[in-house]
Order: structure tokens, then C-alpha cells, then sequence
């Protein structure tokens, strides 16, 4: 993308009000960047003077793109990455490897022009699948005119560009669970209730210590995140990806490692956007679990957000009443939901999702098994394919 349209964009995702670090144009980059795949930028916009508004994909036009301070004014945002594998499917995404990402628009009129541009790409790559993944639900939804009323099985006809369905994949047993934050770190230490300031205190007096940083931390970052993803029996992203969020955005990104005695125990990631700051990555070591070295991360990590002004801070997804569920939630975090829609003409059966379901189980335990660095040549391979 082009550095004017970079910061129309930008512009338009940062004073929205809604928008997300996922949904800035660094984000689609660090992922064209990491793993080679292709993507889109469809950007709504209107014309002083005019009513009729306009989708364009911005990476295919050579012109200036139209803002707000110009001729036009920027409406709405979607961006897309494609994502290809013959196992493990074929998509448009918005956003992979996030909670959210999607439709950023005005209106209801603006995010239906939108989806709809979306899935005529979709139709032309011949790709079966469009994922949208939501804070907010879409308004478009509500529009008899977009989609007919869901069925039983909880999907809907989309009416607007016919033979597409589309469902909510996420919404109920997924959730991202935010943390209001409030002046120092002081209130909030005093906030919790007696055993997890306990907690908390424990591996400080065990000598543990907490490094804040960049890419001066990324090899010990990577060391723990390698094997802990291992021991999920989940393919881990490359080191590229993790070096490219911390290239993509300087001083919002960063790196949080526990040490005992110089030995890295756990680690987290950290993206700041709008008064929030974001904790998608978090990992910690079994063989030093008596340590208790994720409870000095994760307190690192909030009393970091509290210096730095921060007004939220997103624990990251979890499934409702699940262990790191009930681990965010003693820390007084509350769940919010998810929305993710997913567009499809895929015609597979129930039965046929479950043997996928049942396949994707056996393979995690097969994983579990294999030698870390085994797993860390082959999970980026794998890992840059799967889109959750």
C-alpha cells in the first residue's frame, strides 16, 4: 500500500472509535511480510458534494487515495489476506490470527457495500470461504434485504449476493476478556483480593525478575513460545512473524520475558492502539510452573498498561467457564463478546466437520510429542495456514 493510502487509512481505523491495532495497515502487512500471502484493502468512500458512495480495493489503484481532508472523505475499511493450502482450506480472512479485524464502517449501508465487494473477490479467486471477525456486530445483518432470517442450524441465505450463506461461528462460548484499568497501578494492586496479591508476590520473592523489551528479547521470547505452543500440542508461528509485529509498530509492540535466575520462564507479547493495550501471546514453561512465573507476567504487564496510561487491557480470548478463562477472570477481568461471521458456499455436512474436528485432536497429540526444535522448523510451515 502506498504511503498516502496508508495514512487515510490508518487515519480513518484510529478515529473511528471501534477500530482495532488488527485492523491497521501494518497489520496486513506483517502478515504479507511473515508468510507471503495475499491480500486485499477495500476502502468506502464519498465524494464532496455526492451521495453515492464508492468501494475500491486500494492496492489496485494508482491515483491518490481519497480522505477527509480532500476531495473525499473515507467511509469504511476492510481489509482481507487470502489464505491457500489444499489440507487445510481455502479463505478470505479478516483478520487470521486475531479475535478481530474485520468490517470498520460508518453505517449499516457502508459495512453491506462492503461485505458485498468482499465476496464478489471472493467469487472471482474462486474461494469458497469469507471470515469476518467482529468487536461489534454488523449492522448490515439486521437488513432483510442483505440476508433472510436464520434457519435452525443458525445460518442465513445471504440474500444480496446469492449463493453465499452466512452464520456466526464465535459469538456465546468465545470471548475476549477486558480488564478496566485505573490511574496507577497502585489502586489496582489493592484492588485484588488478598491470595492474588499473594500470588503475585511469590516469585518476586523467589528472585524472579521481569525484562520489558523488543527485539533485544525476541531469541529468549521465542525459546518459551516455541516450546509452550509445543506442549499445546499447537503449531508455533515463525519468529519472522513476531519480529515483524515489533518492525510494524515501533513502541506500541512489545516483549515481556520472566527470568530466574537469567533462565527465561515466561513470555508475553503486547500491542498498544487507542487506550488499550492488548496481550495476544502469552506462554509459560511447565517444569517451572512451581515457581509461579505467569502470575509475575501477567502482573508486569498490567502495571506496565497503568504507567503508560492505558484505560483497558485485553486478556485475549478464552472459552467461557475453561481454564484461562477462570485464570483472567480472577484478575477481575470481564468477558465481552465476539462476533464472527463466516460467509460460505461450502456444502460440507456435520459429519464432516466433526471427522475434521476428530482428525485435528488426534494430530495435536501426535505434536505433543515431537522434539521442540523438530516443531520449531516445521510449526511455521504449518501454523502460517491456520487461521485462528
Amino acid at each position: 500500500m502506498q504511503e498516502n493510502h496508508r495514512l487515510d487509512w490508518d487515519r480513518f481505523a484510529t478515529d473511528h472509535g471501534h477500530g482495532c491495532p488488527y485492523q491497521l495497515s501494518a497489520w496486513t502487512e506483517v502478515i504479507a511480510r511473515s508468510y507471503s500471502h495475499h491480500t486485499d484493502y477495500l476502502i468506502a468512500t464519498v465524494a464532496r458534494g455526492e451521495t453515492n458512495v464508492k468501494v475500491t480495493r486500494v492496492n489496485e489503484v494508482s491515483e491518490p487515495c481519497p480522505d477527509s481532508t480532500g476531495d473525499n472523505t473515507v467511509l469504511g475499511i476492510l481489509p482481507l489476506v487470502h489464505i491457500e493450502h489444499w489440507l487445510f482450506g481455502n479463505s478470505l480472512v479478516s483478520m487470521p490470527f486475531c479475535d478481530a479485524g474485520g468490517v470498520l464502517a460508518r453505517d449499516a449501508l457502508v459495512e453491506r457495500m462492503l461485505v458485498e465487494r468482499g465476496l464478489q473477490i471472493a467469487d472471482a479467486l474462486h474461494v469458497p470461504v469469507l471470515e469476518l471477525r467482529q468487536y461489534e456486530p454488523l449492522a448490515c445483518m439486521d437488513d432483510h434485504d442483505f440476508s433472510d432470517e436464520a434457519s435452525p442450524h443458525g445460518q442465513r441465505e445471504v440474500r444480496a449476493v446469492p449463493g453465499w450463506r452466512v452464520s456466526t461461528t464465535a459469538a456465546g462460548d468465545k470471548v475476549r476478556m477486558l480488564l478496566a484499568l485505573p490511574e496507577s497501578s497502585d489502586a489496582l494492586m489493592q484492588s485484588f483480593k488478598a491470595k492474588l496479591r499473594s500470588q503475585i508476590r511469590k516469585p518476586i520473592k523467589d528472585g524472579l525478575t521481569v525484562k520489558v523489551g523488543g527485539v533485544d528479547l525476541l531469541d529468549d521470547f521465542y525459546d518459551v513460545f516455541a516450546a509452550n505452543m509445543r506442549d499445546l500440542g499447537s503449531p508455533v508461528h515463525s519468529k519472522r512473524f513476531i519480529l515483524q509485529i515489533l518492525l510494524g509498530f515501533p513502541g506500541k509492540a512489545n516483549i515481556f520475558v520472566v527470568y530466574g535466575k537469567s533462565v527465561p520462564m515466561a513470555c508475553s507479547l503486547t500491542l498498544g492502539f487507542n487506550g488499550m493495550l492488548s496481550n495476544p501471546w502469552a506462554s509459560s514453561l511447565r517444569q517451572h510452573s512451581q515457581f509461579a512465573p505467569n502470575m509475575l507476567l501477567y502482573w508486569a504487564m498490567l502495571e506496565y498498561a497503568c504507567r503508560q496510561g492505558y484505560r483497558t487491557f485485553d486478556f485475549g480470548r478464552s472459552t467461557v467457564d475453561e481454564g484461562t478463562y477462570r485464570f483472567k477472570e480472577q484478575w477481575g477481568a470481564k468477558p465481552a463478546p465476539l462476533y464472527w461471521y463466516k460467509f460460505s458456499r461450502d456444502n460440507r455436512s456435520s459429519n464432516e466437520m466433526t471427522s475434521a474436528s476428530r482428525w485435528m485432536n488426534r494430530a495435536m497429540e501426535c505434536w505433543k510429542r515431537l522434539p521442540v526444535p523438530v516443531t520449531r522448523v516445521l510449526g511455521p510451515k504449518i501454523r502460517q495456514y491456520i487461521s485462528l
